[in-house]
Parts: C-alpha cells; sequence; structure tokens
C-alpha cells in the first residue's frame, strides 16, 4: 500500500512539474468553439508564431473578452503586424494580448482616439497606467478584425509571462478539440562533416516513409557512416479545422536511449530569428517546405533540450541502430517513425565538392566587401557558420549570394551616389530584387551626403532604383460637391507603382482628421462619428507621400448637416 502511495506521489509531482501554470484562471477571449487556424510555436517566416490564432466563423465584429481581470497595460495601433492590438496586465502577473482587433471597446476606443488625435497620427502606441483603464473579469474589450498582416478575419491570442515571453496557452487550460495524430510527410538524413555518409554519398538523402495502419510510419533502411542527423517535415492538425499546424513536442530515440527534444511551450522574442538555423533554410528558400533538423549546431534556441550530443549520430563500422522519432501535439496524440541504420565503412563514398570563392565569411569577423560604388559590411557573428560567398557588382545591381544561408543580424549595404546630379539624386533608393521577375522592393533607405544605405537580413540581388512616379489618390465613396450627411465613412484609397507609401495627412477646413490606413485594400478610413467634422461646407485635403518624397495632394469640397 505504502508502495502505491510513493508511486501516485510521484506521478503527481511529475504532473505538476510539467505544467505548473494556473489552471481555470484565464477564460476563452470568444464566447464560440475554439477553433485553431494557428497553434503557438507554429514554424512561420523568420520567426516562431507566439501565440493561438482563432477562427472567427470567416467575419469580423465579434465580442473579445478579456481572459481575466486586469488592466490595459498597453495599446498598438500599427498598419502591418498585429494591426490594433491590446495588452492586459493581471493580477497574476501574466499578460495576455489579443491582436488583429477591429476595434477597441467604447471606453478604451475613446482612450485611444483621444491620442491620436493629440498626435495627430493613427499609427500609436501607448502605455496606460495601472488607474486608467481598469479591466473586470469577462468584460469585453474589442471586436474582432482583420487588421494589420492579417492574413483573413481571426483573433491572434497571446498569454505572456514577466518577462514577455509567450507561453502556450493550452497550458493555462485554453482547451482546444484534438484527437488526430500529427502527420510526418517526409524525413531526411544528413551527414554532418565531410567524413559522413548516407547510403555512400556526402549530401542530403530524402528516405522513403510508409505509413502504417496505426498511424506511425516505418523508413527505409540505410547505411552510414560518421556524423549524421535527421530532419522532418511535420504537422499537427485539430478535430474542427484542416489547417496545417505546428507539434507540440519532438523526441527522437536511439537503441531506445533519448538523444534529442524539441520542446515548443515557451520562448522569447529574442531568439525568434532563429527559427532559421532550426529549420533547413536553403531548402525552404528553395522547394519553400520546412524541414525541422533533429540536431543542434550553434543554435542557442531555448526549446532545445539537450539530451545526448545534440541529436548527432556517431555511427560506426559493422553496427546496427535503431532510430525512433516521437512528434506529439498538446494533447498527447503521438506519431512514431522508425529508421534501422547499418554502420558501414564503404570504399565507393561519394565526396561532395564545396565551392569556393575568393570571398570567405568567417562569422566571428567583421568583413568589409567593395567593388565600384558598393560596399557591404557583414560585422561579428552576422552569420552563424563560415562559407564561402558570393559577391559580384554590375552597373547598379549588387549580387550577394543566393539567399540560402541564415543570418543572425543584419548587415550593411551602401551605395555611392556622387555621380548623380542632385536632382536624380532626391529620387534614388536602394532596393531588392524578388522573385523570376525580379521586382524591385524598397528597402528602407537612409541619405548621408552622397551615400545611400540601407540594412538587410537577407543575401540575394540589390539594385539601385529609381522613383519619379507621384502617389495616387482617389475617392472611393463620393465625389466632389457631394452631401455626405447620411454617411458614416469617408473613403479613399492611395496608391504608390514604386517606393511605397511612407505617410499621409488628411485635413478638414485645415484641421487634421483621423483616418485609418489597410494597405491590405489601400484604403483611408474616416469615422463621421468622431466629430470633429461639424462644418456644413468642408474643404478636404489629403497629402500622400511616398518614400523618396514624392507627393500628391488631392482637394475637394463635400457637404454635411
Amino acid at each position: 500500500m505504502r508502495l502505491i502511495f510513493y508511486i501516485f506521489l510521484l506521478l503527481s509531482t511529475s504532473s505538476l512539474a510539467q505544467n505548473n501554470y494556473p489552471q481555470n484562471y484565464f477564460r476563452s477571449p470568444l464566447d464560440i468553439t475554439l477553433v485553431l487556424s494557428g497553434t503557438f510555436a507554429e514554424l512561420r517566416s523568420n520567426h516562431f508564431h507566439s501565440g493561438l490564432d482563432i477562427k472567427t466563423q470567416q467575419r469580423t465584429g465579434l465580442n473579445v473578452y478579456t481572459s481575466a481581470g486586469g488592466f490595459v497595460s498597453r495599446i498598438k495601433v500599427s498598419h502591418f503586424g498585429y494591426g490594433k492590438a491590446l495588452y492586459i496586465t493581471h493580477p497574476n502577473g501574466y499578460t495576455t494580448v489579443y491582436a488583429h482587433l477591429l476595434k477597441f471597446s467604447p471606453k478604451i476606443e475613446a482612450y485611444v482616439k483621444n491620442h491620436q488625435y493629440k498626435k495627430e497620427s493613427f499609427q500609436i502606441e501607448l502605455f496606460p497606467n495601472a488607474e486608467d483603464l481598469k479591466i473586470e473579469k469577462d468584460e469585453i474589450v474589442a471586436l474582432s478584425g482583420n487588421t494589420g498582416g492579417s492574413g483573413g478575419p481571426h483573433l491572434h491570442f497571446e498569454i505572456r509571462d514577466k518577462q514577455e515571453r509567450p507561453i502556450n496557452p493550452m497550458l493555462f487550460g485554453i482547451d482546444i478539440k484534438d484527437s488526430v495524430n500529427p502527420i510526418i510527410s517526409s524525413i531526411y538524413a544528413y551527414p554532418l562533416d565531410e567524413n559522413s555518409f548516407i547510403n555512400t554519398s556526402n549530401t542530403k538523402k530524402k528516405l522513403r516513409i510508409i505509413p502504417l495502419k496505426n498511424g506511425d510510419y516505418t523508413v527505409e533502411n540505410i547505411e552510414a557512416y560518421g556524423k549524421i542527423g535527421f530532419g522532418i517535415e511535420t504537422i499537427d492538425r485539430q478535430n474542427l479545422a484542416a489547417n496545417k499546424n505546428g507539434v507540440y513536442n519532438i523526441q527522437t530515440f536511439v537503441n531506445g536511449n533519448k538523444n534529442f527534444e524539441l520542446d515548443f511551450k515557451r520562448f522569447s522574442f529574442s531568439e525568434t530569428k532563429n527559427i532559421n538555423k532550426l529549420i533547413d533554410y536553403a531548402h525552404y528558400k528553395t522547394k519553400k517546405k520546412r524541414i525541422q533538423k533533429l540536431f543542434n549546431q550553434n543554435n542557442t534556441l531555448s526549446i532545445y533540450k539537450e539530451v545526448l550530443n545534440n541529436g548527432i549520430l556517431n555511427i560506426k563500422d559493422s553496427t546496427y541502430s535503431v532510430y525512433k522519432i516521437k512528434v506529439g501535439d498538446y494533447k498527447k496524440n503521438n506519431t512514431w517513425a522508425t529508421v534501422t541504420i547499418k554502420g558501414s565503412k564503404s570504399d565507393t563514398n561519394n565526396i561532395s565538392t564545396k565551392k569556393t570563392t575568393p570571398y570567405f565569411i568567417n562569422k566571428e569577423e567583421t568583413t568589409n566587401l567593395k567593388k565600384g560604388k558598393v560596399s557591404v559590411d557583414f560585422y561579428k557573428d552576422t552569420f552563424y557558420d563560415n562559407f564561402y560567398l558570393d559577391f559580384d557588382v554590375s552597373n547598379d545591381t549588387l549580387s550577394l549570394h543566393e539567399d540560402i544561408i541564415p543570418t543572425k543580424k543584419s548587415f550593411k549595404i551602401s551605395y555611392d551616389v556622387s555621380a548623380y546630379s542632385d536632382k536624380d539624386k532626391s529620387k534614388l533608393y536602394i532596393a531588392k530584387l524578388l522573385g523570376y521577375k525580379k521586382f524591385p522592393s524598397y528597402s528602407s533607405t537612409k541619405r548621408k551626403d552622397n551615400i545611400l544605405t540601407t540594412y538587410s537580413k537577407t543575401l540575394g540581388e540589390f539594385v539601385l532604383a529609381t522613383d519619379t512616379i507621384k502617389p495616387k489618390i482617389t475617392p472611393i465613396n463620393f465625389k466632389k460637391g457631394q452631401w455626405l450627411s447620411n454617411f458614416r465613412y469617408l473613403k479613399i484609397k492611395i496608391d504608390d507603382e514604386l517606393s511605397g507609401i511612407s505617410n499621409y495627412r488628411a485635413t478638414v477646413n485645415g484641421t487634421w482628421i483621423l483616418m485609418e490606413y489597410d494597405y491590405k485594400t489601400k484604403t483611408l478610413t474616416h469615422d463621421f462619428n468622431d466629430g470633429i467634422i461639424t462644418e456644413t461646407k468642408n474643404n478636404l485635403k489629403v497629402i500622400v507621400t511616398d518614400n523618396v518624397g514624392n507627393n500628391s495632394t488631392f482637394e475637394t469640397v463635400f457637404y454635411r448637416k
């Protein structure tokens, strides 16, 4: 009996150790069944997803409830990213985040608009005092929307700790129906140095996987020698959605011994960029598929749980090993894949030849490259690994390797434009060439005297581009001289073909008015309920400026009673 008690105590302690987050403290932020389009720590471009993306039935305007009482500690309104976002800090020290909102509750909306009109800016970031905007339990704080970088109507919901680290909300009892096992779509084997081989080859090999009736997988047997690792493409699905979501945990075992783990419970924003070292970055950039490497080389991500040799296998000649991969979701639905490895040192190995160039990048040193009027500065620790870089300049085009090498931080590109006339200089900017058609995409450009500079986090092709075309301004729902007494909104479309919109300003009868900008629809919208426009005859003036200073002015008259 005493033995049973100690076993129970051990299991209970283990369970508590695995989840020491408060349960039943935070409620669902929506009063509908929760269906996800995105999971916590899901792999995204250059970052891990920091919350849950909750579907809002393909519409906007659903009531968003505070998950617990507290106070509004931060409000951010931006064109991109989270769009309209609300941060509520709770007495237990955690902060909940609600993003892509359509609008805030009336008291919060009034607080925000008061500051927007004072600053004369739609984009704004506020940090209210604890007494300014107190929030009661179950209070409606916003309506769900599709603002910022949202790809469709949904609510982005986060829970952060006192260090501003996002944590999987499901650890707090936010429940999602899920009885579906994760799916493994591909497995790769990697030789990790020039003396290592997979099936006599020194290059990455995709392995054939065979689904089993129980949902697990067996993988083709391989022969290997030396230091090797594995990579996996995997997704999870929940009961009520077909979305390809991220998994919760990945573990690997060699001959029954655990040797690696990825645990997606929590991370910090300062480390999220290291996702590009976790995945096979070159594969993602060329194939648009993310392989998660089940071994760690020079990556400081906290989601790694170091167990044995960082997941690297050292295969000896004339040995047999059984390698297993376990992929799990939060509800402990697990999928297994098994690989049998025969250690074989062969005399017929195919050794891959690494390309060399005159430009060797030592990750621990600062490197300056210059050709003609273009220079590039790579600072110490810009990259994770040493490599040979392709570098060339032809006329105004900079060829800076292929974008298949991940970076830790930005590097600087500079152009000397002293050969251009003063008139032409003012219209120049640095652009990155994107896609098959090499479209010049504006890269934030600064000018000091005759030097243009920009910073980039990705390699690729860059060019010195010119923009002499003014932005376009077009009224959407009204005409000159029209009576707008029964209109709730005033809408205008703004667009710029090349360098993009930098800023805009709208006034009525000389007074600044708030116009919300939706970059996805290129629309400026003024809400007449703001109460700023009180005259019958109104002179509207809108000035739009692009990123090199070209500006357009639109003026018209409308009437209201």
